[in-house]
């Protein structure tokens, strides 16, 4: 089966693991300065409904990088802080070189999660 060239809104999210609402704000228009909170992240049909491709995605993935920690909680940039760092020149050159590839980023994270579920497993024999 081939790969969808866009994917919607919710699938994203669980790609990502971020939360559609969350997604939606950062690709909003801020009302103080009447101006999207972050450029490039969606494409929008007439209609309004947000589409990512590749390329939106890997920008997502990026800001969700530089906002959360590890454990996911937003204690690192504010959201203009992250969006300046990822459209400066110096960070857009160091990111052409980095091939995001989706099917592998969903392989790995299935790894984890299988190596996590043989570990519960193993606990479960255990006891």
């Amino acid at each position: 089966m081939t790969e969808k060239q866009y994917k919607n809104i919710s699938e994203v999210s669980k790609l990502l693991n971020i939360k559609e609402h969350v997604i939606r704000h950062w690709d909003s228009i801020d009302p103080k300065t009447n101006e999207i909170r972050f450029k490039g992240l969606s494409t929008r049909t007439k209609g309004g409904t947000r589409y990512f491709n590749k390329e939106n995605i890997k920008k997502l993935e990026l800001l969700k990088n530089l906002l959360f920690n590890d454990q996911g909680k937003r204690d690192k940039y504010s959201l203009d802080l992250a969006s300046k760092i990822i459209t400066s020149s110096r960070y857009k050159n160091i990111n052409k070189n980095s091939n995001f590839d989706l099917q592998n980023n969903q392989n790995v994270n299935n790894e984890k999660l299988n190596k996590i579920l043989s570990k519960l497993r193993n606990l479960e024999n255990i006891t």
